[in-house]
């Protein structure tokens, strides 16, 4: 039993743990287990501090998100307004002015069919004036036929105008 080469390692095994134990070298193995368990507890720790952080500017993000949604949603109603209300404007001011400008044509055309109708009787009384000239020069003779013809004339010139 002495000589298996396994009693030799069990008894190898002893003593260089008890060189460890003796030289502190198992309480400075359990110090830095203990160091590194401690960082790691401080990593994850942060990683979770970081994690709500991401959390809440996620959220943060999202509510931005959303308030911009609704801006942009009221912008666009309000210029869709202001385009319809844009839009009654200018149709009331083009009927305005169209009802004006026709209104403007219509006295306009009175006028003219006023003047034409002017024309044409002032035309007919001219007219008038030189036929009954030409008849009463025609069947009146003389002196007394010149006076008459021009008191006829102006007779009838003053009802026609």
């Amino acid at each position: 039993m002495f000589m298996t080469p396994e009693f030799w390692v069990a008894v190898s095994f002893v003593i260089f743990m008890g060189i460890v134990v003796k030289t502190g070298a198992f309480g400075g193995l359990t110090k830095s287990l203990d160091d590194r368990a401690k960082r790691i507890q401080q990593e994850l720790d942060d990683a979770r501090a970081l994690h709500e952080e991401a959390k809440r500017v996620l959220a943060d993000y999202q509510k931005r998100r959303v308030e911009a949604e609704q801006e942009a949603a009221a912008i666009v109603q309000a210029a869709k307004e202001e385009a319809q209300r844009f839009a009654a404007e200018s149709e009331a001011k083009l009927k305005d002015f169209v009802t004006r400008r026709t209104a403007l044509a219509e006295q306009r055309i009175a006028q003219a069919e006023q003047q034409a109708s002017n024309d044409v009787r002032a035309a007919a009384a001219d007219a008038a004036i030189k036929a009954s000239e030409d008849i009463l020069r025609a069947s009146v003779k003389g002196g007394k036929a010149d006076a008459l013809v021009e008191s006829g004339l102006k007779d009838v010139r003053a009802r026609l105008n």
